[in-house]
């Protein structure tokens, strides 16, 4: 196989499993599963090709793919990852094979649905990530709505309807802006002589001072991308979607939805609100930073009071995604590799710790903390494991959560040391709600009858754990390995933040005239990280 259609081969190799699954009866459960695994174990190999291949020193994008798709307008088959969507893909892959295996034995309805649904969703997440044109970007945001509508409103619990119905439809009003200012700024680039959908070509025109976009126009247009990325986070208050979602999900499906799915937001304001609308992204952050510190207390307190365990985790998402964002919008180099760091950690350590509460689960059928108690007597490998996830989580040193977190305060501490020590409460909040919800659960005397002969972990689930485990401890210790692949595309968000601008003097007022002047200490001075960002202005001409 060619290097340069790696990408697409992972993007569509899991449609053509589905096809495959097609052929099988609905009846045939075994080979469904088997074959539904082998493709996303085939497809997790792949993606480790872009390891093997990415180059830590390049800037721009790699293992490009473009082909002409539509001449008018001209859309075009643009593929590409940076050390931004890099390890969202390989989590993508990772979580997908894992989320197959959670499910061998909870799912026994509709089975060929549901690993078709899952498979799927995998290539609608990747097809975001990998995306390179603003219309591809959206087609395949839509398609990953399709199954995860399904794999909730089908295979979730007593209110899935609501639930999926909840989900659709705040990620919809999103989606309905994204595609305006699509189309906005598309006509904008046609307006200028240079019609594109293109992202890099975009950068460029805009980098360059070839287009600018007035004040009022940019932030018009950063509101609608970022009113959309902030719903999918979900950033407070729009949050109320994802507790509903989480707790009514299958297994499966809230590990795809804490761990890929959220990042969905994030990943959009870094690639598109930062680079594509700098002005408006300064002139609005210390708002921004506000709703995620907000979010990060709100989300940690009410985590605490929950009788839920799943509801517990999902609150926890609220928390930990607000980390992200504060990385985001903080403007410093350190912060936004952190921000990067902790999308991974939290799909690692939250994905594992909704396994657990799967594996509670699917042998005592709820999830209320007060049905449990004393579970590390009859279940001492769960218990161990668990708790060991509930370390990372709490952002234990050593271990993937104190990394990012570690990042994103020191980065923010740098220029705002107030926002840091305010989003400092939530690491010790987090603590308190994980530890206290695993002392209810495992410690103390069995408080069930029936809990004392629930089985423990069987190979196949201590080895989904023990899998977890043993990437929780190598991020925390190696990560090194993330940040240097990081580094130069966080480089390039802060570097595509400076470009010239066109604006009258009465468009900017003081605020935004001492938030321009506060950012451009933050941004990189070394000649080795101040190169060409990607899709500089000589990939206008090529294309």
């Amino acid at each position: 196989m060619q290097q340069t259609y790696v990408l697409t081969v992972l993007t569509f190799l899991p449609v053509a499993g589905t096809l495959a699954l097609l052929l099988l009866r609905s009846d045939d459960h075994v080979w469904i599963r088997r074959l539904a695994l082998v493709t996303a174990a085939a497809e997790f190999a792949i993606s480790l090709l872009l390891l093997r291949g990415f180059s830590v020193q390049a800037t721009g994008y790699q293992f490009e793919e473009f082909h002409e798709w539509i001449q008018q307008p001209p859309i075009h088959y643009h593929l590409g990852v940076d050390g931004l969507s890099l390890f969202l893909v390989l989590l993508t892959t990772l979580l997908t094979p894992v989320s197959i295996l959670a499910s061998w034995k909870s799912i026994d309805q509709r089975v060929k649905g549901f690993f078709i649904s899952l498979l799927v969703l995998e290539t609608g997440v990747i097809g975001v990530f990998v995306s390179l044109d603003l219309f591809l970007f959206f087609m395949f945001w839509e398609v990953m709505l399709i199954p995860m509508y399904f794999l909730i409103g089908i295979w979730g619990h007593e209110r899935r309807i609501y639930a999926a119905l909840k989900f659709v439809l705040y990620t919809m009003f999103g989606s309905i802006l994204m595609l305006v200012a699509i189309l906005w700024l598309y006509r904008v680039t046609a307006a200028a002589g240079y019609p594109t959908f293109d992202i890099a070509q975009i950068q460029a025109l805009l980098s360059s001072g070839t287009i600018t976009l007035p004040l009022r126009t940019e932030i018009l247009l950063f509101g609608a991308f970022f009113l959309a990325f902030a719903i999918k986070v979900p950033l407070f208050p729009l949050h109320t979607w994802l507790p509903d979602a989480h707790t009514e999900a299958p297994t499966a499906g809230s590990v795809m939805l804490a761990g890929v799915l959220l990042k969905m937001g994030t990943y959009g304001m870094l690639r598109f609100c930062l680079p594509l609308f700098p002005e408006a992204s300064r002139r609005f952050a210390p708002e921004i930073a506000v709703l995620a510190i907000i979010g990060i207390v709100y989300g940690a307190l009410v985590s605490m009071v929950q009788v839920d365990l799943k509801r517990l985790v999902a609150y926890s998402s609220v928390s930990h995604l607000g980390f992200v964002v504060l990385g985001i919008f903080a403007f410093q180099a350190v912060s936004i590799q952190g921000a990067v760091f902790q999308m991974l950690s939290h799909g690692i350590s939250t994905g594992a710790l909704f396994l657990g509460v799967g594996m509670l689960y699917d042998r005592r059928h709820t999830h209320l903390i007060k049905e449990f108690g004393g579970l590390a007597t009859p279940m001492p490998v769960i218990a161990a494991l668990y708790l060991f996830t509930c370390f990372a989580s709490a952002g234990l040193p050593m271990l993937n959560g104190f990394v990012g977190e570690f990042l994103i305060l020191a980065g923010t501490f740098q220029k705002h040391a107030a926002w840091a020590s305010w989003a400092a409460l939530g690491v010790i909040f987090s603590a308190v709600y994980l530890l206290w919800s695993y002392q209810r659960v495992f410690f103390g005397s069995i408080t069930q009858d029936k809990n004392g002969a629930l089985p423990d972990a069987d190979m196949r689930e201590r080895g989904i754990l023990f899998l977890m485990a043993v990437i929780m401890l190598w991020m925390g210790i190696g990560s090194p390995f993330f940040t240097r692949r990081i580094e130069t595309s966080t480089q390039n968000v802060l570097q595509l933040m400076r470009r010239p601008q066109a604006y009258d003097a009465g468009e900017i007022n003081n605020h935004d005239m001492n938030a321009m002047d506060m950012d451009q200490s933050t941004m990189p001075v070394n000649s080795a990280n101040s190169a060409a960002p990607a899709g500089a202005a000589g990939s206008v001409k090529s294309r």
